[in-house]
């Protein structure tokens, strides 16, 4: 290609921002601009990525394209500027040390997963790197839990403890090597080591041994899924009685000799975040009946690190692979916190001495919608911001109580943390505590405001009022949809639909099956179910037949419907006993109105749905009964429905239980409880005139309900909108938060 002359050479400034450090992108530039006799530089800046580069004006223009269609698979360029500059006469093209001048905006890089060159090189006996656990390049490895600071260099991670041997060092420095500048890159020289060996590990766990192994962004707990009493073993010591254990597969294809998987499911499971994904299980496996058996699922992730990768060589079976914690408590990330924290639940340790900076669970989606609906968005997903269509206020958000994540606002993006937990325990508010610490000083951010939820009994919220910053409060279930609307880019004017368990309400009672019109950052209340009590208070989210019990005294003035009255988990006994006590005490609170808090959850309405069919009396984890209620209606597809006209669940109620008096199977019962549900957001929509639907809250986990209710809306003419990039439960209230302050 002839070189153009100095009179038609131009220089072009390119500025990206967004996840554009540590994919590779400074050697990816350097080899476009070499390839097209460009010359200029690259840097990586507190803000994100800038080029300089010099040549004929088509070529620039050509190159700004190639930009962005080759650019690295891990980047995400939120924000990209050009302008033309003066020319420099520069005659070559360099790679420049990091600026850290600019104001701190840059996307922290999740950790990735093992790439396939990577995984070559682990298996591959002439390979330096064979068997090393550690192995990483510019396009996977760990990347959010060993940065310290940014920009990220690896002075400004852990990396900075391991000094890189000769060979390590060249490919560092070679910027034609998919190494060049891989922040973790280290080898068996130089690099971290493991302190055990894989093959005792393996063994322990062949032998039914519970193993606690140091992963990428904490500890985790693993243990042979085939083995039903070393499952028992692991729940009891963890203290987590039903909730389903999440499973490691060697391989897809052992994946799919337990699961059924969709091409959509597929590409969710080796996508470079890894994250667990729900699956529908085939019958017949050898999974433990105890891995998964309140869920119609098994949530499945893929090895995603070498160390997984050359421990599943040696147990090429199925592994629960859950937290290292016991329940409630945040994930043990130092070696020394684990043996001391982990010691009464695990038989054998693997660790190894590559300092966590933070700890990050793993992430779990599902497919909804034909697209990954993210549930717990942590490892391979976070700290990634959002970007909104308007500039956002520098404020703290401390999310809510259940599912929490924490978040700020810099300029047009938020960043909210990864999923932090339930606030139940002290030492998950440390953690709590940490993460604002964390995520603040890795962005040098100084909060003009917090902002927190209405309810006053909030850990969250205490937190806010002790911190000494101006507060502003949020109601729970608008942030909730404007969490939805703010990913999505809707300004309105919109209908926001927020149903989920509870959310304390404007009028100081629980609400949960919430209807706005929002317009201008002003929300309307327009719709609620029909208000009911939960006798005892929080005592009814844990056991789904209180919910029950409210809701046929008010049709009926009964307590319980016959041969289903309301009984614990798996009891078939007679009524005698304290689950009568329970049920007469309940009676008394209902007739004296003692102790009854009123409520419009569409969450709760599920759980007396759940129990009025026996499916579930309690919830041992948050949305048990929900779930298993959803899963009852399985593969059949009906146009029938209960009647719910106005949100007034009485003639549902009466009808739902002529039809089980009468042995209407109980899929078609599930089936029709959900299309009432659907039934009634058409009827709010066509009133509200509005085109524009969010739908958020953690109801909205539930496929078979989002994904219908999408399907008629959109058939209507009106347009949907569901998460993408947080969760639709408490675990997307932060970016809500940020936004409406």
């Amino acid at each position: 290609m002839p070189v153009a002359s100095k009179l038609a050479t131009q220089r072009l400034r390119v500025t990206l921002r967004g996840a554009v450090q540590g994919v590779g992108f400074r050697p990816f530039v350097y080899r476009l601009a070499a390839e097209m006799s460009l010359t200029g530089w690259v840097l990586n800046s507190s803000a994100g990525l800038v080029v300089e580069v010099e040549g004929a004006p088509d070529e620039l223009r050509r190159f700004e394209q190639r930009l962005e269609a080759e650019r690295p698979k891990a980047s995400v360029v939120t924000v990209r500027e050009s302008e033309w500059i003066p020319t420099q006469g520069s005659t070559k093209f360099e790679i420049h040390h990091s600026d850290t001048d600019s104001a701190k905006s840059v996307n922290v890089l999740p950790d990735l997963a093992t790439c396939a060159d990577c995984r070559s090189e682990l298996l591959d006996p002439a390979n330096r790197r064979f068997q090393y656990p550690f192995t990483n390049c510019t396009n996977c490895g760990p990347r959010y839990t060993i940065v310290v600071d940014i920009p990220y260099d690896r002075p400004n991670t852990t990396m900075r403890e391991f000094v890189l041997c000769p060979a390590c060092h060249e490919e560092y420095e070679n910027p034609s090597n998919r190494r060049f500048h891989a922040q973790p890159n280290a080898c068996p020289v130089c690099g971290p080591k493991l302190d055990g060996a894989i093959a005792d590990s393996a063994a322990a766990l062949r032998r039914g041994e519970i193993v606690a192994l140091k992963g990428i962004g904490g500890f985790q707990l693993l243990v042979d899924a085939r083995q039903a009493a070393a499952v028992a073993r692991l729940r009891q010591r963890k203290h987590r009685e039903e909730k389903p254990f999440a499973l490691m597969m060697p391989s897809l294809e052992t994946a799919r000799e337990y699961c059924e998987i969709t091409p959509a499911e597929q590409e969710l499971l080796e996508w470079l975040a890894a994250p667990i994904v729900l699956l529908r299980p085939k019958s017949g496996s050898d999974i433990a009946w105890n891995v998964a058996h309140c869920s119609p699922y098994l949530g499945i992730m893929l090895p995603y690190s070498p160390l997984h990768h050359l421990l599943m060589r040696e147990c090429p079976f199925p592994l629960v692979a859950t937290s290292g914690n016991r329940s409630d408590e945040p994930i043990a990330i130092a070696n020394d916190e684990a043996i001391t924290r982990l010691k009464d639940i695990a038989d054998h340790f693997l660790m190894h001495n590559r300092p966590i900076v933070r700890a990050c669970d793993d992430s779990v989606v599902r497919l909804t919608r034909g697209r990954g609906g993210i549930l717990r968005r942590a490892r391979g997903y976070a700290p990634l911001g959002i970007r909104v269509s308007r500039n956002v206020q520098p404020v703290l958000a401390v999310g809510g109580h259940l599912k929490n994540t924490v978040a700020i606002g810099v300029g047009q993006d938020v960043f909210v943390s990864q999923h932090i937990g339930d606030l139940e325990t002290l030492e998950a508010r440390h953690a709590f505590e940490r993460a604002i610490d964390d995520l603040c000083r890795l962005y040098s951010f100084k909060p003009e405001a917090v902002v927190c939820d209405l309810h006053p009994d909030y850990a969250s919220t205490n937190w806010a009022e002790q911190s000494g910053l101006p507060i502003i409060r949020v109601q729970h279930h608008q942030a909730h949809v404007a969490a939805c609307a703010a990913e999505n880019n809707v300004e309105g004017p919109y209908l926001g639909i927020a149903w989920d368990g509870t959310g304390y309400g404007l009028d100081g009672t629980i609400w949960g099956g919430e209807f706005f019109h929002v317009e201008n950052n002003h929300y309307e209340r327009v719709a609620q179910l029909r208000p009911f009590g939960l006798p005892g208070g929080d005592a009814a989210v844990r056991e789904a037949w209180r919910s029950a019990a409210s809701l046929l005294f008010e049709v009926s003035g009964e307590t319980d419907c016959g041969d289903s009255r309301p009984r614990l988990s798996g009891e078939r006994s007679s009524p005698a006993g304290p689950l009568q006590l329970s049920v007469s005490k309940v009676r008394n609170m209902l007739e004296r109105k003692i102790n009854v808090v009123p409520t419009t959850s569409v969450g709760r309405l599920f759980d007396a749905v759940a129990s009025i069919l026996d499916l579930a009396q309690q919830n041992r984890f948050e949305g048990q009964a929900a779930m298993l209620l959803e899963n009852e209606i399985g593969s059949l597809r009906t146009e029938e429905a209960y009647p719910l006209a106005a949100g007034d669940w009485a003639p549902l109620i009466a009808e739902i239980l002529r039809d089980k008096r009468e042995g209407l199977p109980v899929p078609r019962i599930a089936a029709r409880f959900h299309n009432a549900l659907v039934n009634w957001i058409l009827e709010v929509a066509a009133k509200s005139a509005l085109k524009q639907i969010v739908l958020s809250g953690g109801v909205f986990q539930n496929r078979y309900l989002t994904e219908r209710t999408a399907a008629m809306l959109e058939s209507l003419g009106f347009v949907v909108h569901t998460h993408r990039q947080v969760p639709p439960n408490d675990g997307g209230i932060a970016l809500g938060q940020v936004v409406m302050a």
